[in-house]
């Protein structure tokens, strides 16, 4: 038990490494190291000596080794780094494709492993995000040069040109920063066109380019049978673990549904794979005498159970879910092999010490919680226990018990739980588990392609049952994100619920009082996250990259303004700003004011409307446009119009009513300009008008403009922001909303400098990530969410 629980400490110290703003010196590792030693020592000579002390002492040497093992391996992995004088320049390289390539709108993405930097003076992490364009270059180069097919293991000559990781920052969003540090990618570029960019070798004989290549060949051969078949995809994923081939619409269905965890080779299907290999092998190898004196079956089939867990695991891309149930597979096949007892809580913890030691990243992932957790409940609620039930009843236990036992994550990480979750799987499991996945990975070997095409027929029809159910009004439940109180709250209280019962029957008999767990769950679902009182906005410039969009709250009011771009594979709405409105316990907009037509503004719109109600949109979008379709209740913006939310005036100033009747009218022209006036402060959000639209606007609204915060015009363009109209708005605090080094090259210097010279605080997206801003007492309480959420792999 001691063993389990220093593990528990070893894991706890990563896991608080992950947490930190900065790196710790190592240098305490010095002090740490022959502390250890003597405890060890001690310990060993004196076992009865003040043992509750050392018992404490040792939870916290443990601890602090997990930590500082965390950060050594941290530190290795950050030296490893892009030098930011060597961004966005081009750099000649060799190396290899070292994973299955993505196909994505424009173009393919891989990843490259460096093995020589040509270009004199570079330095050039060893392993790179690459993607190759059509065109050949993302922007401004335009070419009819048709995308090259890349495989695994072939070895290239490419120009490049690179920058550091550096991801959207937004309260309740994804970090690409961190997936890249545990992927440990540290630059990601595009191929640029080159004469020089030539495939040297066709293969480079390396296992893990082996492994790589198998996958590709199985992803195109299942593509070819498959070809115009709409669950294609989801076979691929169910074979290779390639989950980029599912579009989003079906993932969306899987996540309504609760089923998503079945398409992301759950442990699940490598224990059916390896238990299908035991018994084959078992009954095969009890046939023969000789083989039986030789090695008993039961150990012939353990190991063979284990190796097919592995290869199946290698096959999928080895993530943390299949890490996870090999090790465990791995651990009990020892123990059979050298006759041994093992408890299930031993395999967990040891699986889970292992996975950390060699991947401290893991904690980071969703999947590492999620998977974990999901055996640590089953394990709770099955070993120990006292008599036995039906299969059926058991079945139904667990799913109770992992629905509302990984709500408290669920919630936390995505802000939902699916409700139909039990039901679902009910369905979901034994056809996928048991009918899909065996016909689909038959189906790897070539032979056996015919199988794709019946396994595919019985996906249909149970897709369409996921689908009805998922369209079932309350599917799913959704809420804010709680507190860490809460979370923490909500797990003990799982934890409780589910202790072993004694006599009785029901839930909550046996253990006393453990309908204490039930009281523990409901902070999480009735803590609403805090409000602007009456008078007061809260204004959220969110970090989209290059584009806009800010949300502004009031007391009882929800205003959108602009929803952002569309990144091609997907947009800001789905991916930054409808996490963010459900995060807060936003669960309609008021308003969705979409200032115009340009991409980077209106992008994410569509996926918002789909997603969140929204009450009315005001547009300077002509009537045929998609956003405009699909509103139910649209307008059009036109200077003069205003409103009065919970005490917050809001003003329309441009553009004009007879703007709309030009023929040949320019988007930025008639950007709907938005002027938000509090008791505290005020804001001007002037969206992508250019110098003509500044000009007209001091002359028939001068006196209107001046404002607290500006968000700069048209990103910090030169061709906004003249010196007349900053002046005249005179702005404390200047927002900027770029990209991370964009091809535009905003925001302008001149333009930066315009603003410094005005004596006006700076801030930008690329920089600040999103930024927060409190009107209230009479004063703006400025926030930086790279400042508030910082880790030690954020760029700076």
């Amino acid at each position: 038990m001691l063993r389990q629980i220093y593990s528990l400490a070893f894991v706890f110290g990563v896991c608080l490494l992950q947490l930190q703003a900065e790196l710790p010196e190592m240098r305490w590792m010095v002090v740490l190291f022959p502390a250890a030693v003597l405890l060890f020592f001690y310990s060993y000579f004196y076992p009865n000596t003040f043992l509750a002390l050392r018992k404490i002492l040792s939870f916290g040497l443990f601890l602090g080794l997990g930590f500082f093992w965390a950060a050594m391996f941290a530190y290795w992995r950050m030296a490893d780094t892009l030098p930011h004088e060597w961004e966005s320049r081009d750099i000649e390289l060799i190396g290899v494709i070292a994973e299955l390539p993505q196909i994505i709108d424009r173009g393919v993405r891989f990843r490259f492993d460096v093995e020589q930097v040509l270009t004199s003076e570079a330095a050039v992490p060893a392993h790179i995000l690459l993607t190759w364009y059509k065109m050949g270059g993302k922007y401004e180069e335009i070419s009819t040069s048709t995308l090259p097919q890349v495989n695994v293991g072939e070895r290239w000559r490419l120009t490049v040109r690179l920058k550091r990781p550096h991801g959207n920052a937004n309260p309740h969003g994804s970090d690409f920063e961190a997936k890249a540090m545990e992927r440990n990618i540290r630059a990601i570029g595009y191929v640029r066109i080159s004469a020089n960019n030539v495939r040297l070798d066709g293969w480079v004989n390396y296992p893990k380019y082996l492994i790589e290549h198998v996958r590709q060949q199985i992803h195109t051969r299942f593509s070819q049978v498959l070809a115009d078949h709409s669950y294609a995809g989801i076979q691929i994923a169910l074979a290779i673990g390639d989950q980029q081939a599912i579009p989003h619409e079906q993932w969306q269905i899987f996540t309504r549904t609760g089923t998503n965890h079945l398409m992301s080779i759950s442990g699940l299907h490598v224990t059916m794979v390896s238990g299908m290999v035991f018994g084959l092998v078992y009954w095969l190898w009890r046939r023969s005498l000789r083989l039986s004196y030789w090695l008993p079956a039961r150990k012939m089939a353990v190991t063979a159970g284990v190796l097919a867990a592995l290869c199946y695991a290698l096959l999928t891309g080895f993530s943390v879910p299949t890490r996870r149930t090999f090790l465990m597979l791995a651990i009990i096949a020892i123990a059979l092999w050298s006759d041994r007892r093992v408890s299930m809580p031993a395999v967990l913890v040891g699986a889970l010490l292992i996975v950390v030691v060699f991947d401290p990243w893991a904690v980071i992932s969703p999947g590492f919680w999620l998977s974990f957790g999901a055996i640590a409940l089953i394990t709770l609620v099955t070993f120990g226990r006292i008599g036995k039930m039906g299969a059926i009843i058991s079945w139904a236990r667990v799913q109770w018990v992992i629905t509302l036992g990984l709500s408290p994550l669920l919630l936390v990480m995505f802000q939902q739980v699916s409700v139909i979750a039990p039901i679902a799987n009910a369905i979901a499991i034994p056809l996928v588990s048991l009918v899909v996945v065996p016909l689909t990975l038959l189906a790897i070997v070539p032979l056996f392609d015919f199988l794709l095409l019946p396994a595919h027929e019985i996906l249909s029809a149970g897709m369409l049952l996921l689908k009805w159910l998922s369209e079932t009004p309350q599917a799913v439940w959704q809420q804010p994100a709680p507190p860490l109180w809460a979370l923490i709250a909500g797990m003990a209280g799982v934890v409780w619920l589910f202790l072993p019962g004694g006599s009785g029957m029901g839930i909550f008999s046996g253990f006393p009082a453990r309908w204490l767990g039930m009281v523990a769950l409901l902070p999480m679902f009735m803590i609403s996250p805090p409000k602007p009182a009456t008078g007061e906005m809260w204004l959220t410039m969110l970090d989209v990259g290059q584009g806009l969009a800010v949300v502004v709250r009031t007391e009882h009011h929800t205003l959108l303004y602009d929803a952002g771009p569309n990144y091609g594979e997907t947009d800001s709405g789905a991916r930054i700003i409808v996490p963010f409105l459900r995060g807060q316990g936003i669960r309609q907009l008021d308003l969705m004011l979409i200032s115009h037509a340009d991409s980077d503004h209106s992008g994410g719109a569509l996926s918002v409307l789909a997603a969140i109600p929204v009450k009315s949109l005001l547009s300077s979008l002509n009537s045929d446009h998609p956003i405009q379709q699909a509103a139910t209740n649209s307008k059009p913006c036109h200077a003069g119009e205003s409103w009065q939310w919970d005490d917050v005036h809001f003003e329309l100033l441009h553009p004009l009513a007879q703007s709309y009747d030009l023929a040949k009218r320019k988007t930025n022209e008639t950007s709907c300009v938005l002027k938000i006036t509090t008791r505290h402060g005020s804001v001007l959000l002037p969206a992508d008008i250019e110098k003509d639209t500044e000009r007209d606007l001091l002359v028939r609204a001068g006196q209107q403009l001046s404002a607290t915060v500006l968000i700069a015009p048209h990103h910090g363009s030169k061709t906004s922001s003249t010196e007349t109209f900053i002046r005249q708005v005179n702005p404390w605090l200047t927002l900027f909303s770029v990209g991370y080094r964009n091809h535009f090259g905003h925001p302008n210097e001149k333009v930066v400098e315009r603003y410094r010279d005005l004596g006006s605080e700076l801030m930008r997206s690329d920089r600040d990530g999103a930024v927060l801003l409190q009107f209230k007492e009479d004063s703006i309480t400025v926030s930086s969410w790279r400042e508030i959420s910082r880790r030690y792999w954020h760029d700076r």
